[in-house]
């Protein structure tokens, strides 16, 4: 059976950093492409970021470029999304994926796989 799950998320004040982190199980991931997404209140999921097989590739929504990083270690078969200069309009429940392919995309009906999400909250 398939797992991911995600940890790291908190309340953090606008200007702070956290670091998420997702670990895949129940097969290898190494090349998957995997990815973030966020959900606020009352809005739709959105994406985040995307990050390839080792090649490690990298896509990012305009909002979050210059601010977050996705990073993978399939040694230690962990993802991180470290996110830098957050905002109140961060706050949201953060998803991580994942996707049987090599091809990264922002469309999340073409992930696979989906983590139950981790809480972030930036206060003003």
């Amino acid at each position: 059976q398939v797992h991911l799950v995600e940890s790291g998320g908190g309340l953090v004040q606008a200007g702070g950093s956290l670091r998420l982190s997702c670990v895949p199980s129940g097969r290898t991931f190494s090349s998957y492409a995997m990815a973030w997404f966020r959900q606020a209140p009352g809005r739709e999921r959105e994406f985040v970021a995307a990050i390839s097989d080792s090649r490690g590739w990298q896509y990012y929504a305009d909002f979050v470029k210059g601010r977050f990083t996705f990073s993978r270690d399939n040694a230690k078969n962990t993802l991180y999304l470290q996110m830098n200069s957050l905002k109140p309009e961060d706050t949201a429940v953060y998803y991580c994926a994942a996707r049987n392919s090599i091809y990264l995309t922002r469309d999340s009906q073409q992930y696979d796989y989906w983590g139950q999400g981790t809480q972030v909250t930036v206060s003003s």
